[in-house]
């Protein structure tokens, strides 16, 4: 995480993806896969060939999945609330309906990124889609999966006037191990079908998840990018001044290419990443991207 000072102060996933420049995420250990059997015939007998299957998620489990102890008191309360049981029934739901759902571990980034760490946010909409490609990180990619363009046009603005290379892999745990909480609004979704899961209960809990790094996080900026993640906004400003804290709340078009050049705020060229360091530095953090 970051090394900081305090002050006296006091979009929708639905592309293929690879990080690491200078920003965070958590690793966990490795998950099995599950293995299919495929008959492939033989010239000479028939041979069993095992497929393997992408990471998912396998029941609903929220007892399971380690966050860590700063988000519990949040999360614990949200899973015995009324939305927390809709949620737990829809999704139990769909995995015996024969659903595949994605990411293995929903709630990731609160296991990787410790709520006093936290010095930055980059607010997502939902996971990846395709096979493979979410780990339970927003904008994050497992290595060696081929990086998504949202995640291409995020490494090219992170790069920003230091010219650094490209990144070789669109993990972005390094970043959410050092303090860069990279959160989605909407914590799973199924294989094919962007935004299936929005709307059945987890914006409940990243709402409040948004206030509490709000609430308690000093220095710390917000990347907002897109209509989606700019809805946070006023949550955000209004739980911070409240409790006085010091933040930076930065908008921009979603990086995705069909947005990232268009007006009013354009992504790429934002220099949202050059603006965040400065900030940070001045009030004695080093930023993790």
């Amino acid at each position: 995480m970051p090394g900081c000072t305090r002050s006296s102060s006091g979009r929708r996933s639905c592309e293929l993806t690879n990080p690491a420049t200078h920003w965070p995420s958590c690793s966990t250990t490795d998950q099995p896969l599950n293995v299919a059997a495929k008959r492939v015939p033989d010239r000479r007998q028939a041979t069993l060939i095992p497929v393997e299957q992408p990471p998912q998620l396998q029941r609903w489990a929220p007892d399971e999945w380690p966050v860590d102890a700063g988000w519990r008191k949040v999360v614990q309360e949200f899973f015995s609330s009324r939305h927390g049981h809709r949620l737990a029934d829809f999704i139990r739901q769909r995995l015996a309906e024969g659903a595949t759902i994605y990411p293995p571990e929903p709630l990731r980034a609160l296991e990787l990124t410790p709520l006093a760490g936290v010095h930055a946010v980059i607010v997502g909409q939902d996971p990846y889609h395709g096979a493979g490609q979410a780990e339970g990180l927003a904008f994050s990619v497992p290595p060696g999966v081929r990086i998504p363009p949202s995640l291409v046009n995020i490494f090219k603005e992170s790069r920003g006037s230091t010219g650094g290379p490209m990144a070789a892999s669109g993990s972005l745990v390094e970043w959410a191990r050092r303090g860069v909480l990279l959160l989605n609004t909407s914590l799973t979704v199924e294989d094919g079908r962007p935004g299936s899961h929005a709307g059945k209960g987890w914006e409940e809990l990243t709402d409040a998840l948004l206030a509490q790094v709000a609430a308690s996080a000093s220095p710390c900026v917000f990347f907002l990018w897109g209509a989606h993640a700019q809805a946070k906004a006023g949550l955000i400003e209004l739980t911070a001044k409240r409790n006085g804290r010091d933040f930076l709340v930065l908008q921009a078009n979603h990086p995705s290419p069909l947005s990232a050049r268009r007006p009013p705020v354009p992504f790429l060229g934002s220099g949202h990443f050059e603006v965040a360091r400065q900030w940070l530095a001045a009030r004695g953090c080093t930023a993790a991207f």
